[in-house]
């Protein structure tokens, strides 16, 4: 049996998942994912596809964040017409995050030919894809969920498991039976964490032969949950008494919720007082629907307080949802205390630019951070709190205070990836492949388990093809 591995992306790097597992001359792609970080060079690095999509034999999707389904639209746009196998989450969740970015490419796609124009200079950029492909690639997922083995080939077989990372999160779990040989390869994915709300504990799913293995905390440990309660109930305290606002750049999936959720618990427990808080995001708006009609991935916590009791932890009497772009630009007029929630979390795009814009020189403003940024971001310019920022292509002084909490990261830290794989069977298992974060982190990361594990990790280059035996 003929078997190897390769990535085209999130290699020595965070974002751009994808990853190709061939077997006997039949090409399987793990995620499709955009590349996000300096506009340039993303934009080069996903239209430079790698791959020729005639070779693709199937495609798992472990769940829908951006960097990780972003280019499917692209791949069927390139002639790919067969099944992307997801679970029913991660199908509505990809959906919308697909047609998102269509819808963010045409927009800035107007706008640079207006602005082209005004110079009187040439304009021949266009979008990846349009909302045509987004809907084409939606099409061709499958849903199937967690437990339930599928098909994808002659002699392979794919099972997913409970990733714990966001709504509909899984690790691949791969079993390959060929010419009386058997392999078994478990992709991580993103892996989750541990006691987080709404959804689910990482899974463990049967010994895997491989592990590819996410590393982007390779070498950072996250706060304590309370002590990161803590904190967001004195940023809020904070504000209602100096009448300031709070922008949260936040991921529309997951983020959003997740933070909903808590600060529901502090007013519930009277940590804080009812301050307006705005989610600014039509599409973490249907993400939170999305969230409603997903319960078979609630943990029990969730389960017990929105199913039994007929509350919903997404929304309060201080909740707003915006919709219009008019409702979105009317929160710059705000006067008093207010929490806006606004993607893009990682401040790349969307409507959280406008409000750094309108808030950013203001010293009563304060810009929380909660999740990771990436390399060369403007969200990673503000986390190094440089003193002045571009943001669409003006510079502005930054006097407002940055905040960072890093316990609301949907990514285990490497502690809690370690103890995952000490609870994971490895009696099997021969390598560990790491990918998906920056070589700092991955350095750290190998080393930890190389004192952990008598398998051998190997930190994956772009473009490098790994032998399975």
């Amino acid at each position: 049996m003929e078997m190897n591995f390769y990535s085209l992306g999130a290699a020595e790097e965070v974002t751009g998942s994808k990853h190709v597992l061939e077997v006997n001359g039949k090409s399987y792609l793990i995620d499709c994912g955009a590349f996000q970080g300096s506009r340039a060079e993303a934009d080069r690095k996903n239209r430079d596809f790698g791959v020729d999509p005639d070779r693709i034999d199937g495609v798992i999707l472990t769940h829908g964040h951006f960097d990780h389904c972003g280019l499917l639209p692209l791949l069927s746009k390139k002639g790919y017409r067969g099944n992307i196998y997801a679970t029913p989450a991660t199908r509505d969740i990809s959906s919308l995050v697909m047609m998102d970015s269509a819808h963010i490419q045409a927009h800035d796609a107007e706008y640079l030919r207006k602005q082209a124009k005004k110079k009187g200079e040439k304009f021949d950029w266009a979008p990846l894809y349009d909302e045509k492909d987004a809907i084409t690639a939606t099409g061709q997922i499958m849903g199937v969920s967690y437990r339930r083995p599928f098909y994808m080939g002659d002699g392979i077989q794919c099972e997913f498991f409970d990733a714990g990372h966001i709504l509909g999160s899984a690790l691949a779990y791969m079993t390959i039976k060929k010419d009386g040989q058997e392999r078994a390869l478990l992709f991580s994915g993103d892996l989750g964490r541990k006691g987080k709300p709404i959804i689910r504990d990482p899974e463990h799913p049967p010994a895997p032969d491989y592990l590819v293995l996410e590393s982007t905390y390779g070498d950072r440990r996250h706060d304590k949950a309370d002590d990161a309660m803590k904190k967001l109930a004195e940023i809020a305290n904070r504000a209602a008494d100096s009448g300031g606002k709070i922008i949260i750049p936040s991921f529309a999936i997951e983020r959003t919720q997740e933070l909903v959720y808590y600060f529901h618990l502090l007013v519930d427990d009277g940590e804080i007082p009812e301050i307006p808080i705005f989610v600014d995001s039509p599409m973490a708006t249907n993400a939170t629907t999305i969230f409603q009609v997903h319960p078979e991935c609630y943990d029990d916590e969730i389960h017990e307080a929105f199913i039994k009791h007929h509350k919903n932890p997404f929304g309060f009497s201080s909740l707003h949802f915006t919709t219009s772009v008019d409702e979105s630009k009317a929160l710059n007029k705000l006067r008093g205390a207010a929490i806006i929630i606004s993607a893009d979390g990682m401040c790349e795009a969307g409507r959280v630019q406008h409000h750094l814009i309108n808030s950013i020189g203001d010293p009563n403003t304060t810009i929380l951070l909660v999740g990771f940024m990436a390399d060369n971001t403007l969200g990673r310019r503000l986390q190094n709190r440089e003193e002045e920022v571009k943001i669409h292509g003006m510079w502005f002084k930054r006097k407002a205070r940055v905040e960072n909490i890093n316990a609301f990261s949907a990514h285990a830290d490497y502690e809690e990836a370690g103890q995952w794989l000490d609870s994971l069977d490895s009696s099997r298992l021969k390598k560990i492949f790491i990918v998906h974060g920056e070589p700092k982190a991955q350095a750290a990361f190998k080393k930890y388990l190389e004192g952990k594990t008598d398998a051998e990790p190997v930190i994956v280059k772009y473009g490098e093809t790994y032998d399975l035996e």
